[in-house]
């Protein structure tokens, strides 16, 4: 379907190397785009990578740590070189590796899961911005999390979360005038590889998706096609907007 097709088109997907991000710049390019793919591991870069062109697409692989600002900046350059152009931006790159009451919480890290999750899209965003709005188009999708509503012994995920959502609405309004589109993907419960602790252990499975009313986990690929609409012409008329996708979790919030 001609709204959905990505063919011509150009990703930069941070995160590439596993779960959600895998599974977006997979579907991607199943739709016809070339990627460029960023994560920290340049060893599961390369196996996605690989996944990429046996699709028949371009892959580039591009190590980085996006809590390096100037990292970023590099990566940023080198994929607009690499692809010749950027049309789709996946800020994909998170996690918290902990659970902390927040009196409890080292301040050391609220700082790592800011830099993570916030501040990472932040400095691919400034990176690429002038590069999208010379261009005159593109979509952004900033992959936040159901926990931007608020999370229990997540304080600094759940505030970098929303924050990214409050970023995405921000730049929303600023870039509507220049055809840059900015919307957030917000997946509910997802068992990645990140997770496995929880979505392979019975009791701590049951008591996680306890408060999901389809009562069970998402999939990396049930989380990579609303990515896939948000970043085609299905969504043209579509920006600042937050999509949940979460198993109706929120809806009973």
């Amino acid at each position: 379907m001609q709204a959905f097709d990505l063919s011509g088109k150009k990703a930069f997907v941070t995160g590439a190397s596993r779960g959600i991000g895998r599974a977006i710049a997979l579907t991607f390019a199943e739709a016809g785009a070339d990627v460029a793919l960023v994560s920290r591991s340049a060893e599961n870069l390369a196996q996605v990578a690989k996944e990429v062109e046996d699709l028949g697409r371009q892959a580039h692989v591009i190590p980085c740590d996006v809590t390096d600002r100037e990292a970023v900046a590099a990566a940023v350059h080198a994929a607009i070189e690499a692809l010749g152009h950027v049309d789709v931006v996946v800020n994909n790159a998170g996690g918290s590796s902990f659970l902390a009451e927040f009196k409890d919480l080292r301040l050391s890290g609220w700082d790592k899961l800011m830099r993570l999750n916030l501040d990472s899209a932040m400095a691919v965003l400034h990176a690429l911005a002038p590069h999208l709005l010379e261009r005159g188009g593109g979509s952004v999708i900033n992959v936040a999390s159901v926990a931007a509503k608020g999370a229990p012994f997540l304080a600094p995920y759940a505030a970098a979360k929303a924050g990214l959502v409050a970023l995405t609405k921000t730049l929303a309004i600023e870039w509507a005038s220049r055809g840059v589109r900015v919307n957030a993907l917000c997946p509910g419960w997802t068992a990645t590889e990140l997770n496995r602790n929880l979505w392979e252990d019975e009791n701590a499975s049951r008591a996680t998706i306890s408060g999901v009313p389809m009562g069970r986990w998402g999939t990396p690929d049930e989380m990579a096609y609303p990515a896939l609409f948000l970043a085609g012409s299905a969504s043209a008329y579509m920006t600042g907007q937050v999509l949940f996708v979460d198993g109706g979790q929120t809806a009973t919030a």
